[in-house]
């Protein structure tokens, strides 16, 4: 049972949490906070917050989940953890949530609550409409990025701002892209916006969105005035053209499996934290 639990909280999708930290990272804050708890309670917040949504999409899912190849060992489709349980596990994470976010100010409680709720929303029905699901993905990281500025009274610049937005619109097409591929005919079992795109369009957003971010960032580096920061656009460039082959190869496109498994991909990203800090903090 309690390994079961575990699983629900999805613990590896906590990666993407780490975009409350991109505002102080790259505005040269971080290193200032003081206190562990500054740092420590924004993200569990999140993740509590995070994998309360997960256990709801797995109690929405259960039923489609049982026609995936991969999904459908999860502990709610297979039935080793039961939708009352389930739900009330996902009620004290909310709980546990809103203790602690109402706790760092109100703004940040304010858009870690929208991101609940828009997560809920997309999981009930958005998910199903074309378009609207993928922008649903992209609203979760852009309200993270936006509660990382809160917690840490960092204001979030324009250049940063469309360059997270086209980054999750790049790897929400990208992971819609590789789903299709993998369901093949067997995709309308899983989810219904996938039929629903015509072929080639999800592959064609990939590259356009990809090519917006390189352009985005850039400007982003670009404003910053730093020749250090300027060679990190290289290796934004390397990732994103990465990530486009590992999908294109039919090796998924998850954007935390793809980082933890993806070694060239993981390597990049150690690359460009380092050349980012060293950028900002080795002056």
């Amino acid at each position: 049972m309690l390994f079961n639990l575990f699983k629900l909280l999805r613990v590896r999708q906590w990666l993407k949490n780490l975009m409350l930290f991109f505002p102080p990272f790259l505005a040269g804050t971080l290193f200032s906070l003081t206190h562990a708890l500054q740092i420590f309670i924004p993200f569990s917040a999140f993740c509590f917050a995070s994998s309360s949504t997960y256990i709801v999409n797995d109690v929405f899912d259960r039923k489609n989940d049982r026609h995936h190849p991969d999904k459908c060992t999860r502990p709610i489709a297979s039935g080793k953890i039961s939708v009352v349980t389930a739900l009330l596990f996902a009620s004290i994470l909310v709980i546990c949530s809103v203790v602690l976010a109402w706790n760092i100010s109100v703004t940040f409680f304010g858009l870690m609550m929208a991101y609940v709720a828009a997560s809920i929303a997309y999981s009930a029905k958005l998910k199903d409409i074309v378009l609207v699901d993928i922008f649903c993905i992209s609203a979760g990281f852009l309200l993270r990025l936006q509660a990382g500025g809160a917690a840490f009274n960092v204001a979030i610049s324009e250049w940063l701002f469309l360059s997270v937005f086209l980054l999750s619109i790049f790897l929400s097409t990208g992971k819609r892209f590789a789903e299709k591929q993998h369901l093949g005919n067997e995709a309308h079992n899983h989810r219904k916006a996938l039929v629903a795109y015509p072929q080639g369009f999800l592959e064609g957003a990939m590259y356009m969105t990809g090519g917006s971010v390189l352009v985005t960032y850039t400007m982003y580096v670009i404003s910053r005035q730093s020749s250090v920061l300027l060679y990190s656009v290289p290796l934004c460039c390397f990732g994103l053209l990465r990530y486009i082959l590992r999908v294109q190869s039919g090796k998924g496109g998850d954007p935390t499996e793809s980082l933890i498994r993806d070694v060239p991909l993981l390597i990049v990203g150690v690359a460009w934290v380092s050349m980012v800090g060293w950028g900002i903090y080795g002056r």
